[in-house]
């Protein structure tokens, strides 16, 4: 008889979320991670009365009402709206594309006059098949906002060129004919109040987690413990790469604490889309939860290459990695002890909300 009916491999969101609906039902829980902090890339810190994002911007929206309801169990979500602000070389523009960004762009007042100028930048750059991101994003939207507001940002965010980025990165670009600055388009948004820490805390208690706790390191042990695993950690990691490695973009963070600057930037997020700009955002944390504390925290992200050790943010999801990762699933299908995922389990990205349902539906069919 096992000690727990899950080792759950991994303290952030999906490994939360996976947790306390096994809880729910009535099954034992162990949770680890290798960090010194539960959340994962959620995590929150309180600086000077600030909850600082440690590892980058998280914004939680959703039209999937039963998730919201899931994620209003642990926190009162605040009436935070995502309004990203670009910066391309001091001039300021709306992000999503909207009315305001194309008055800035080209002078236009109504929807009618913003349509016609976009059809007319895209005819510049109509090509029938585009065969990198630059042709397939000019023919979206065209090369006065491509150049101003993709190309440099979109090159920095991946390290190469965007004629050497594979047209289905961006599938589609949003545009709006309306005066919305609003990112999202989804029903609910806000984000936790008093950080996503204590969300992701209240998330699990009850239940057992130990902390600096590495899986790999301590792996004939903690088997022992547990009658099934989900894990959260990197699927070519958990196999020692006996197929070969996956491919991840990594991010660097430079926080700077300002205790006589109250407001630093009048936004939470701005991105800067030039290419000459080093970092890609800068965020400026007490603005994601309206704070009147003195004084701010600011952090500026910058992408990064990723090498063995560093922190994997983005799966590289090209035609070859996710080959790769198919063989990787084919072994884990035969392992019927051992379940895959969240981002680095199932190699892609997901938003929070995405996450919640993910993990809820893996859980459904992991116990049916």
């Amino acid at each position: 008889m096992s000690e727990y009916d899950f080792l759950i491999v991994g303290a952030g969101l999906y490994g939360a979320t996976a947790a306390r609906l096994a809880t729910d039902k009535g099954y034992k829980c162990l949770v680890i991670d290798r960090r010194s902090h539960i959340a994962g890339n959620v995590y929150t810190e309180d600086v000077n009365g600030i909850n600082v994002h440690k590892y980058g911007a998280h914004i939680f929206h959703t039209s999937n009402k039963e998730v919201w309801e899931f994620a209003n169990k642990f926190a009162d979500f605040n009436r935070y709206t995502n309004m990203v602000v670009a910066n391309y070389k001091g001039e300021l523009y709306s992000m999503p594309f909207n009315m305001y960004t194309f008055n800035k762009m080209w002078g236009v007042v109504t929807p009618a006059e913003a349509q016609a100028k976009l059809e007319e930048q895209r005819a510049l750059g109509a090509v029938a098949e585009p065969k990198n991101l630059e042709e397939q994003a000019i023919s979206l939207i065209g090369p006065d906002i491509y150049n101003k507001l993709v190309k440099g940002y979109t090159e920095k965010q991946w390290g190469r060129k965007a004629t050497e980025l594979p047209a289905f990165i961006i599938k589609r670009l949003p545009v709006r004919l309306t005066y919305n600055n609003n990112y999202f388009n989804d029903n609910y948004q806000g984000i936790p109040i008093g950080g996503y820490t204590k969300w992701i805390e209240n998330m699990l208690e009850g239940i057992e987690v130990r902390l600096n706790t590495d899986y790999l390191e301590q792996r004939d042990t903690l088997d022992k413990l547990a009658s099934k695993i989900i894990y959260t950690g990197m699927i070519d990691e958990y196999y020692n790469y006996s197929l070969g490695n996956l491919e991840y973009r990594s991010l660097r963070f430079e926080t700077e604490e300002m205790p006589d600057v109250d407001d630093y930037q009048g936004n939470a997020v701005i991105n800067y889309t030039d290419a000459e700009t080093p970092y890609t955002r800068v965020i400026e944390h007490k603005h994601f939860e309206f704070s009147t504390c003195k004084g701010t925290v600011v952090t500026r992200e910058y992408p990064a290459d990723w090498k063995m050790g560093d922190e994997p943010y983005y799966p590289v999801n090209n035609d070859k990695n996710n080959e790769l990762y198919a063989k990787y699933r084919e072994l884990a299908d035969s392992d019927s002890r051992v379940f895959f995922g969240g981002r680095l389990g199932k190699y892609k990205y997901n938003d929070m909300d995405d996450t919640i349902a993910d993990a809820a539906e893996d859980f459904s069919k992991i116990t049916c």
